[in-house]
């Protein structure tokens, strides 16, 4: 009898036919992109070897692209060397809603995706929008930020935050085309073209081309507003205005390092105000402090096309409401945290003293913005909350949340005259922080891991906000909340508020890699934390958990359950009824 073992061997020796399948192509917009009638972006379908332009067919539910878009196109033969084929059609739109299938090939290439595209309503739900963007913002920076500025009191908040009583609520899944986790530029650009993109780019799908500014455009959502209707548009960031988020309102690039010239796509599209950080690249590069690399000075060029200058928060408070159009700069690079600049009064504040805070920016906005009768989208950003909790600096991430707060009571202040008015609140993605806890100087000894409280030795902190300002009188309180970060770089955990400057937890060695900074080695009870992220990396990273997005006002009922980012786009475009041609 043959053994059972040989019996595999011999299958084995059998030869395999593989059938040879087709090459496939890439093509953008990408598998089901939903997009609103009338939508402009770029269409490119990428080739895997170099093709007969003869031999291309595009078949847009059964027409041809040609039959679609009556526009020119682009045959690339060879895509930036790469011997590979393209073809590109840009600034094309669907005016009819329904479901799509496009069809490609080209000899054996071939691809296929599906399209959505979706019509808004006829009726017009909001006269103005209000999106509040706390970048990185997390469910803990939120405790954080309640509990620090309100006060609890067994078990119960003793006051809430304004954003805790906007009516409805959802999750928000912030993944990339690229990969699971995501940066600024992606998920901003999400909300603000409806369509997806990749890390670190804006406005635009993530082609292989090589020159940055050269991948298929999205419209976004600044410059479909100004397309086609004759509201206006408002800035605010605590941030560079060129850094991610704010750039996402308007700008197109793979590379959101491209700084200069976002500044020049805000020239070209013009919203009415752009308050915030980042006047190092409207300034040309004979002026101390630019970091352009021309001579263009956008700040003139701004004026030159009416828009009041303001340069500190006494020129804000006193130029700001009367203009028409304003351009507020601040710092020549992201402006200052809040525990800094109202608070401690430390050095770091020393070379711009008199920045406005982000609620005197969101007031201002609000009036140049309203004074328009077909109404207005107004994005602010608290950029600080992410720009602390990187390098784990929760104590300023959560002065920055408060912040942010304060911002949305004006908007819901306005909202109570205006209510026209939708106003959301999320962030763009999170941070893994949690609270644990409180850290009690008091308890004995010098080891600060055992000052950690937990369950019922945690008891409550004891911030006091006695002057009523919405702020803890003192960051540095003997009993203070235990939080903790995820996801770090080697660095010393001092379990104590960073007083002269914002924490730095990790340094480069002769090798590149980041090693604590052994400045806070020696402050009492410091415990030595290794690193759980690469070794490359400074700062702590952005989590995959969802989003929470908030919103009351007209249209809101649309935001419920678990959404992709994407999909917050389409509730705006839903409520100020876009995508139906040039209105007034």
């Amino acid at each position: 009898m043959k053994a059972s073992w040989l019996i595999p061997l011999t299958f084995a020796l059998v030869p395999v036919v593989i059938p040879a399948t087709a090459s496939a192509v890439t093509i953008y917009p990408i598998d089901r992109a939903t997009m609103l009638t009338g939508g402009k972006f770029d269409f490119k379908v990428e080739f895997d070897k170099q093709v007969d332009p003869d031999q291309v067919s595009v078949k847009i539910n059964g027409k041809s692209y040609q039959q679609v878009w009556n526009q020119k196109s682009e045959f690339i033969k060879d895509e930036d060397g790469l011997n590979a084929s393209s073809l590109v059609i840009k600034n094309v739109d669907i005016a009819t809603p329904g479901d799509y299938n496009v069809e490609v090939s080209a000899g054996d290439e071939k691809g296929t995706v599906s399209w959505n595209v979706y019509q808004t309503p006829e009726k017009r739900q909001a006269k103005n929008v209000i999106l509040f963007i706390g970048d990185g913002l997390s469910v803990a920076h939120r405790t954080a930020a309640r509990v620090m500025s309100k006060g609890i009191t067994e078990g119960k908040a003793n006051g809430r935050l304004a954003i805790d009583d906007l009516t409805n609520m959802a999750f928000i899944g912030t993944s990339s085309t690229d990969s699971i986790a995501a940066d600024s530029a992606n998920t901003m650009s999400a909300y603000m073209t409806g369509h997806k993109s990749g890390v670190n780019a804006l406005g635009v799908y993530v082609s292989r081309a090589k020159d940055s500014l050269n991948h298929p455009k999205q419209e976004t959502l600044g410059e479909l507003i100004k397309r086609t209707t004759n509201m206006s548009v408002g800035i605010v960031s605590d941030a560079e205005l060129e850094d991610a988020t704010p750039a996402a309102v308007l700008s197109h690039t793979r590379r959101r390092a491209d700084k200069a010239e976002i500044v020049s796509m805000f020239y070209d599209v013009k919203p009415d105000v752009l308050l915030g950080g980042g006047s190092a690249y409207f300034l040309p590069e004979t002026t101390p402090g630019s970091k352009r690399k021309d001579n263009q000075n956008y700040v003139e060029r701004f004026q030159q096309a009416g828009y009041q200058l303001v340069t500190n928060a006494a020129e804000l408070k006193k130029q700001g409401s009367g203009a028409d159009k304003l351009l507020g700069l601040f710092h020549t690079g992201n402006m200052d945290d809040v525990l800094d600049r109202r608070f401690l009064k430390n050095d770091v504040t020393k070379k711009f003293p008199d920045q406005p805070d982000l609620t005197e920016m969101t007031q201002t906005a609000l009036d140049v913005l309203s004074k328009n009768q077909d109404g207005f989208f107004l994005m602010v950003e608290s950029a600080l909350i992410d720009k602390a909790s990187h390098p784990l600096d929760w104590e300023r991430a959560a002065y920055n949340t408060i912040m942010l707060d304060q911002s949305v009571a004006i908007a819901k202040k306005f909202a109570e005259t205006h209510p026209d008015t939708l106003i959301i609140v999320t962030g763009d993605h999170t941070h893994g922080i949690s609270i644990v806890g409180t850290v009690d100087d008091d308890k004995p000894g010098n080891d600060m891991r055992e000052k950690v409280g937990v369950y019922e030795t945690a008891g409550y902190p004891n911030y006091a906000d006695k002057d009523g300002d919405g702020y803890p009188d003192r960051v540095d309180v003997s009993k203070r909340l235990a939080v903790f970060f995820n996801n770090f770089p080697d660095h010393y955990e001092t379990f104590r508020p960073k007083l002269d400057a914002r924490f730095v937890p990790a340094i480069q060695n002769e090798k590149g890699e980041y090693i604590a900074n052994a400045i806070y080695k020696d402050i009492p009870g410091a415990v030595l934390r290794t690193g759980n992220i690469p070794r490359n990396t400074d700062t702590g990273v952005h989590s995959v958990d969802d989003m929470i997005v908030q919103a009351s006002g007209p249209g809101a009922e649309r935001i419920h359950g678990y959404m992709d980012n994407t999909e917050l786009f389409r509730v705006i475009v839903d409520s100020l009824s876009l995508g139906h041609g040039k209105q007034g």
